[in-house]
């Protein structure tokens, strides 16, 4: 591929992949006026959000192979088409039951054209410098993807309408789709190929009842019945799947993407640092808009340094670094600038604190989450066989996906808890005039506690990162040839 056709394909694959990225936190703007203009009750309007993370979650590993099976560009293509038709569906709803239908549909679609994206990008540089530079472009959009949606969805929601969250993605998914039409290469099908049925079923359905389980815990309580059963129906279901992978003629993940150390590493990696991030949104969220009072559109572009230090730490520093030194000497130095930023933003106090506090955490935070989460992506699709690229995109796709439920329903159990307990132990206080100051005060209380936890995750993250990736230099910077026939048919 000519050299301006690979650099405007990058743009095509960065624009879709953002829109799944930040299709995540863009409709948590939107919520509050989606759920009075629809009558969602309280106990609801968890699904605008569940729905969505359930079957993009549970069906990655599916979406992931059926790219390598049915052909990436055109796998890619489809995603976009059915994004874009779910969105529209989604911002015409006239009813709940309408609006979590189309969140369901989006989620599946995305499941289809996030590891495509990832795939394509694999395998469309293999030149190790301009590898370095597209790794970063996208590491920074994986990574600031939250951040934009939280900005995006503040001006849409303030300015527009709740409906503009969803009918935003039909011109970008159209555009993406026309620019995928005219410059992504037809790629590779394997028509002799067979997808694993049985893998795709406990594979599936062990990650859905994982993804689902974390969902409820955080509204049900870790020790209710239909949490503890979804979760340990997970765990069953996906140590059949992997029993079975070691097993199946063509497995639906291939034991050499989750065999290999350094990849290993990054999806640990990977799994954990969202575990930390997502709960960390979730609460400076809240803590903008609920006790400083921020406007969304405030608390939108309030974010804004997040996204300056993550595009940062992915083209001035992984992207010009990887190819260079050895990716732990990326991955752990990131990882602790990230979790000293959160160390920052869990001393907030129910003060005005964003210029002292939170802006210098939301530059640390996203300088450090920019270097790490680029070098992540680059290990996990480095060094694969092409015809195994999008199993393995999918995979890291699944760690940031499981990692974001557990985080959710982690970090919101946590600092709930720490509230009740912070108002139990000031209840003398709380009568009267000082009741809503005291709970201003445990509710930031909560956000600290769970915000200490997060940092936990991370430094936990880079422990694993100095101890388990020990490569010289990232595989994902030097190219692998195709495999030979004689080695397909052994892998077979």
């Amino acid at each position: 591929m000519a050299d301006n056709r690979r650099w405007w394909a990058l743009v095509v694959i960065a624009l879709a992949q953002l829109m799944v990225v930040l299709d995540m936190t863009i409709v948590n703007i939107a919520l509050p006026s989606a759920q009075s203009a629809l009558h969602m009750s309280d106990g609801n309007r968890q699904w605008v959000i569940t729905a969505y993370t359930l079957a993009f979650g549970g069906l990655l590993l599916l979406g992931g192979r059926v790219a390598d099976l049915a052909g990436r560009r055109n796998t890619f293509m489809i995603g976009l088409l059915g994004f874009a038709a779910a969105s529209a569906l989604g911002g015409a709803a006239v009813n709940s039951g309408t609006l979590f239908a189309a969140r369901a549909l989006q989620g599946v679609f995305a499941a289809l054209l996030a590891p495509s994206a990832l795939s394509l990008l694999a395998t469309t540089f293999t030149d190790p410098r301009d590898r370095g530079k597209a790794f970063g472009i996208f590491g920074a959009i994986v990574g600031a993807g939250a951040a934009i949606g939280l900005l995006a969805g503040g001006f849409l929601t303030q300015y527009l309408d709740w409906r503009w969250c969803l009918y935003v993605n039909v011109p970008i998914a159209l555009a993406a789709f026309l620019g995928a039409l005219t410059l992504l290469a037809p790629g590779e099908r394997h028509p002799d190929a067979r997808l694993d049925v049985p893998g795709a079923l406990l594979g599936s359905a062990g990650m859905l009842s994982l993804v689902y389980g974390f969902s409820e815990a955080e509204s049900r309580g870790w020790h209710d019945a239909l949490v503890l059963s979804l979760l340990t129906a997970g765990v069953v279901l996906l140590a059949g799947f992997g029993f079975w992978q070691t097993r199946a003629r063509v497995a639906l993940l291939p034991m050499s993407v989750v065999k290999d150390r350094q990849r290993i590493g990054a999806f640990l990696t990977t799994l954990l640092v969202t575990i930390g991030m997502f709960g960390v949104f979730l609460f400076l969220t809240y803590y903008m808009q609920g006790v400083l009072g921020y406007s969304p559109v405030k608390t939108g572009v309030a974010y804004l340094p997040v996204t300056v230090g993550m595009v940062t730490g992915s083209t001035q520093i992984a992207a010009r670094l990887l190819n260079r030194v050895p990716p732990r000497l990326l991955l752990v130095p990131g990882l602790l600038l990230a979790a000293g930023a959160l160390a920052i933003i869990a001393q907030i106090g129910v003060e005005p604190a964003y210029a002292s506090h939170v802006l210098p955490g939301m530059l640390m935070l996203g300088l450090g989450m920019g270097t790490a989460m680029m070098t992540s992506v680059s290990l996990a699709t480095g060094g694969v066989a092409p015809r195994d690229s999008g199993a393995a995109s999918a995979t890291f796709n699944t760690a940031q996906q499981v990692g974001g439920s557990i985080g959710t329903a982690l970090l919101n159990t946590i600092a709930a808890s720490a509230t009740t307990r912070y108002v139990e132990a000031h209840a003398g206080r709380a009568a009267g005039s000082g009741r809503r100051l005291v709970q201003a005060e445990a509710t930031v209380h909560g956000f600290n506690v769970a915000t200490w936890w997060a940092m936990g995750a991370l430094l936990l993250a880079a422990l694993i990162a100095g101890l388990v990736v020990n490569v010289d230099r990232a595989p994902a910077l030097q190219a692998r040839p195709a495999p030979t026939p004689e080695a397909v048919e052994s892998h077979s």
